[in-house]
């Protein structure tokens, strides 16, 4: 086959520990060589943000990462990346999906030996090199490096964090889950490699018990997001996403507080709650909110490294997604878990842990409580079902949530945004409540954030909330 690029355009390719990952990565290579296109792949598994990062050191046009995820074992995926490294949004998802269903016959693919492209230059191999220089980007990230008892467990969930976690985390006194440090795409000691649940962390919670540990991370298996569990009183609490992010936001901008322009800002989604956007606030940052999915965030930075309005410091997700710096465009639990562990050490050496500093927001902002219901609607009726929640919620939700400052329906374009099947319902309290299906699984996610002077009204207002959406839901 002739060549129709001469390698002139070049992708790199990663790929998890997920069952035939890397099977698909070095196919996809294979295709992409028949093509004339150069690929950069790599040896041995690696982080989704490592491969972000690759796309620009590297110069290449595009990305690939074989991934899943966090999802269940029985998943795969193929996640793309534009010449920045960031997620393709969907006006370029849409075109190459169009590129997909135009396919007959896989068998007329171009593909050419894995040896021939080798032999040839047009693929080339990654070895460690690129990962020392993403270390390297990672580390520039550090605030706080004084010394500190602080007792860290860590475990991989049997995915890519292993070795570049421990390796920024290598100056402090971290013990790794043995159960769950190498690779293993069935994840045979987990129902599910998701570190938002609390089973996914049971042997590491378990460990730190044993060990008197301050504090418990886990990685998903392509190491883009992180869970915690702080110990405080004894027992251990994990936080959610929007309260690791709160934490992250605060201790951030304290340490950087001199270096803070006008320019400042900090990027969140619109299911993100408002708290760590309110303590950015008081720092004078700007607050800007992107749809559902981190390749939003990603793509502002891209702009704002094109247009220089603003400079990017930091955003985050509810779904436990984070990023410090733009060494990546995309969630990277490598750099929130260096910061993570700084930060407790901070506390720490002020006979705090995390949760009394959680508390301490709480005293100046005010309580937020957040929660988030799934709801799978499987089978051939299920993309019709969830089609008609989504209108009820549209027709009457007005009707049926009292106390509304705003309704919000994102299917219509709103605020800049491209449309997405997202509708927000914002009360006078300042809680809100969002509806929308997944982009990957049969399932109607409903976010809810409650603000509250304390505890108890907060968990009163969310159940009437979730009462009242639940019960549309199931009519």
């Amino acid at each position: 086959l002739k060549s129709v690029y001469k390698g002139k355009i070049s992708v790199a390719i990663a790929f998890d520990s997920r069952n035939n990952s890397r099977q698909f990565a070095h196919f996809a290579a294979c295709v992409l060589s028949a093509h004339g296109i150069r690929v950069f792949l790599f040896d041995k598994l690696m982080p989704t943000p490592v491969l972000s990062f690759a796309v620009r050191h590297l110069k290449c046009n595009a990305g690939i990462v074989i991934t899943a995820s966090h999802n269940p074992k029985e998943y795969n995926g193929y996640k793309i990346y534009d010449s920045k490294g960031c997620q393709i949004v969907p006006k370029y998802a849409n075109e190459i999906i169009k590129h997909v269903y135009a396919v007959e016959d896989l068998k007329a693919i171009p593909f050419m030996k894995e040896e021939e492209a080798v032999a040839t230059g047009l693929i080339k191999s990654i070895g460690d090199e690129v990962l020392d220089e993403f270390t390297k980007a990672v580390e520039k990230q550090k605030l706080y490096t004084e010394k500190s008892d602080l007792k860290i467990i860590f475990t991989p969930l049997h995915g890519t964090g292993n070795v570049p976690v421990r390796r920024v985390l290598r100056d402090m006194n971290v013990s790794v889950v043995k159960e769950q440090e190498l690779p293993d795409g069935s994840f045979s000691t987990l129902r599910s490699p998701n570190p938002e649940e609390r089973d996914a962390l049971t042997l590491a919670l378990n460990q730190a018990k044993k060990e008197n540990a301050d504090i418990v991370l886990g990685t998903d298996p392509d190491c883009d997001r992180v869970g915690v569990g702080v110990r405080h009183g004894g027992e251990f609490r994990l936080l959610t996403g929007n309260q690791i992010g709160a934490l992250l936001v605060s201790f951030v901008l304290m340490m950087k507080k001199a270096e803070l322009t006008p320019k400042s800002t900090l990027v969140k989604t619109i299911v993100t709650n408002e708290l760590g956007a309110n303590i950015a606030r008081r720092y004078g940052l700007n607050i800007v909110e992107t749809l559902t999915g981190f390749k939003y965030i990603g793509d502002r930075i891209n702009h704002y490294e094109e247009t220089e309005e603003k400079d990017f410091v930091i955003g985050y997700e509810e779904s436990y997604g984070y990023l410090v710096g733009t060494h990546s465009r995309d969630k990277d639990a490598v750099v929130a878990s260096m910061l993570i562990c700084e930060m407790a050490a901070y506390f720490k050496n002020r006979g705090k842990t995390l949760v009394d500093a959680l508390e301490d927001i709480y005293e100046e902002y005010g309580f937020y409580l957040d929660a988030l219901d799934s709801f799978t609607f499987s089978g051939k009726d299920g993309a019709q079902r969830i089609k008609a929640i989504m209108a009820d919620f549209r027709s009457r939700g007005a009707e049926i949530f009292g106390g509304l400052k705003a309704v919000k329906d994102y299917g219509t374009g709103l605020e800049g945004l491209p449309k997405e099947n997202v509708l927000k319902f914002i009360f006078e309290d300042g809680s809100w409540l969002a509806v929308r299906p997944s982009g990957t699984e049969p399932k109607l996610k409903v976010y809810y954030s409650v603000r509250a002077k304390g505890r108890n009204d907060a968990h009163e207002r969310l159940d009437t909330l979730r009462d009242i959406a639940g019960n549309i839901i199931k009519e």
